[in-house]
C-alpha cells in the first residue's frame, strides 16, 4: 500500500497503473473509519484492479457552527485498517494540496443542494460537490463508491456526473448497521453513552415504517406521523426533519405514493446531528 499526500505524485502512480489496462476504484472519505467505509473498500477491490482510498477532511462542507474542529480523526488506525484490507493507494492531502491560495471555483447543484439537509446546512454539498469533483479529476477513476446512509449525497454525486458528463461509474452501497441497528457513522464516537444508546431510536422509526408499508400503507403523511410518533418517545433526540421523497429523483410526493420512496431522517443528540434513511414501497 502507497501513502500518498501530493496530487503530482498520486496522478504519477495512477498514470502507471492505467497504461497497464487496469481498472480504478475511488472511495473518497473523510476518515475515522468504520465497518460502513470498509464495506465501500470491498466493493472496490471486487469490481475494479487498484483501489484508491482518499482520507481528507474538506473544511467547505462545514459550515462557521460546525464540527469541524471537533470531527474524529484516526490517521494511523486509518492506515492500518487499510492495508489489512489491501488497499493499493492512499491519498492523504493536506488543505493547501486541495485549495490552492486563490482558488474560488465551485461546483454546485442550485436544486437538489438546497433542499433536506441543504437547507438544515447551508453549502454543506456545494462544499462535497466541489472537492468530490476535484478528487474525480485528480484520480479519474473508473468507479467511484459511496455509502447509501447519506442518500441525498449520493443522488447529488449522480446528477452531477450525469450533467457534467463525467466517465465515472457510481455505486450506492448498502447502509452497513451496528448491532443494535445503528448506522455506521464516523459521528457515532462523538456521541455520549445515554445518546448513543438513545440513537437506536432512528432505526427502530424506519422499520415500523416499513413494516407499516409492508401491511400496505401508502399514505405519506400517515407514514410521517408515524415515524414522528415513534422519533418522540426518545426525549434525548431533537427531530430537526422526517421527510419522505421520490427514492430516484428526490421530488416532493403526497398523497398516496405508488413508486418507491426514501424516507429521510435527521435527529440531534446534543450537538451531533445524525442521518439515517430507508428505501420502501
Amino acid at each position: 500500500m502507497k501513502v500518498i499526500a501530493t496530487i503530482a505524485e498520486l496522478r504519477a502512480a495512477l498514470k502507471s497503473e492505467r497504461l497497464k489496462g487496469k481498472s480504478i476504484g475511488l472511495v473518497p472519505t473523510m476518515g475515522y473509519l468504520h465497518i460502513g467505509h470498509l464495506t465501500l473498500v470491498h466493493n472496490s477491490k471486487n469490481a475494479c484492479d487498484v483501489t484508491v482510498v482518499s482520507i481528507f477532511v474538506n473544511p467547505t462542507q462545514f459550515g462557521p457552527n460546525e464540527d469541524l474542529s471537533s470531527y474524529p480523526r484516526d490517521m494511523a488506525g486509518d492506515l492500518a485498517k487499510l492495508e489489512a484490507e489491501g488497499v493499493d493507494y492512499v491519498f492523504t492531502p493536506d488543505v493547501a494540496e486541495i485549495y490552492r491560495q486563490g482558488a474560488n471555483t465551485i461546483v454546485d447543484n442550485p436544486v437538489l443542494s438546497r433542499i433536506l439537509i441543504g437547507k438544515i446546512r447551508p453549502g454543506h454539498f456545494r462544499g462535497v460537490t466541489t472537492v468530490v469533483t476535484k478528487l474525480f479529476n485528480i484520480v479519474q477513476p473508473d468507479h467511484a463508491f459511496f455509502g447509501e446512509k447519506d442518500y441525498q449525497q449520493l443522488t447529488i454525486v449522480r446528477r452531477m456526473v450525469a450533467d457534467l458528463d463525467m466517465p465515472i461509474e457510481i455505486t450506492g452501497v448498502a447502509t452497513v448497521r451496528e448491532d443494535d441497528g445503528v448506522a455506521c457513522s464516523s459521528r457515532n464516537a462523538m456521541l455520549t453513552p445515554a445518546d448513543r444508546k438513545a440513537a437506536v431510536i432512528l432505526a427502530k422509526s424506519l422499520l415500523h415504517a416499513e413494516e407499516l408499508v409492508g401491511r400496505g400503507q401508502r399514505s405519506v403523511s400517515a407514514i410521517r406521523n408515524a415515524i414522528r410518533a415513534v422519533l418522540e418517545t426518545e426525549k434525548r433526540g431533537e427531530i430537526e426533519s422526517v421527510d419522505i421523497r421520490d427514492a430516484r429523483t428526490l421530488d416532493p410526493v403526497s398523497g398516496k405514493f405508488k413508486q418507491p420512496v426514501v424516507i429521510l431522517l435527521t435527529v440531534r443528540f446534543g450537538k451531533v446531528r445524525l442521518i439515517d434513511q430507508r428505501v420502501v414501497g
